[in-house]
């Protein structure tokens, strides 16, 4: 299930991000890689260790926190602190796959990886290449969205990033553990979901039909929830 979501950030915190963002202290993005993907791994990232990474992580975090779309398509367990990168002329990310498991160096655990998410943080017209490509048996989609939008897809997708020909790339990127661990079973609840709120758009809250789907989307949850 691959799915976009617009304006994840509002354009006050956008500004604010980009500020902090060009006077932040970078390294090889190699040092997230795994050892396959490093061998491949073409960019650079804000220094996870940074006041800015941390700061830039919290708002982030925040607007994660808010966002319905993004809680009703992951149902998240726990979410990795958001890592920052860049892609100047000349990078890429060629296809790859990402870790099953990603550490939590703050809190001293490990989360399984179920669901990828990129946040864009610079406008396409910024840049050349760049695209977010992911690979399925029906064919690539090409990715590219308008600063402050997000993409979230299962981690389990082949996926690249194409070479930057002009200018960069900038962006957000973090994995979550999804307290519904199967690919399936969250796109049933994400459509569920997303059809009981259109259905209360034209209809009382307490509607017999509404309660009743309501109803059925949180026992769905109670069977397959992982806590």
């Amino acid at each position: 299930m691959i799915i976009h979501i617009p304006q994840v950030l509002n354009k006050e915190e956008l500004a604010y991000v980009q500020s902090v963002y060009r006077r932040a202290p970078f390294v090889d993005g190699k040092v997230t890689a795994g050892e396959q993907s490093a061998q491949v791994k073409r960019n650079i990232q804000i220094d996870q260790k940074s006041s800015e990474s941390k700061e830039l992580g919290e708002i982030i975090l925040k607007a994660l926190g808010r966002n319905p779309i993004f809680n009703s398509a992951v149902v998240p367990y726990r979410v990795c602190p958001p890592l920052f990168n860049r892609y100047d002329e000349g990078m890429e990310f060629p296809d790859h796959v990402d870790n099953a498991l990603r550490p939590i160096h703050e809190a001293n655990m490990r989360i399984r990886t179920d669901v990828s998410s990129t946040l864009f943080l610079n406008n396409p017209e910024d840049y050349d290449g760049g695209e977010l490509i992911m690979h399925d048996p029906s064919g690539a989609q090409s990715i590219k969205l308008p600063a402050g939008d997000m993409i979230v897809y299962p981690t389990y997708s082949l996926h690249s990033v194409s070479k930057i020909t002009r200018g960069s790339r900038w962006a957000s990127f973090f994995w979550t553990q999804s307290m519904i661990r199967d690919s399936d079973k969250r796109r049933v609840l994400f459509d569920l979901d997303m059809s009981i709120i259109k259905l209360r758009t034209r209809m009382d809250d307490n509607d017999p039909q509404i309660l009743e789907l309501t109803n059925v989307y949180h026992n769905l949850m109670r069977l397959w929830c992982e806590l």
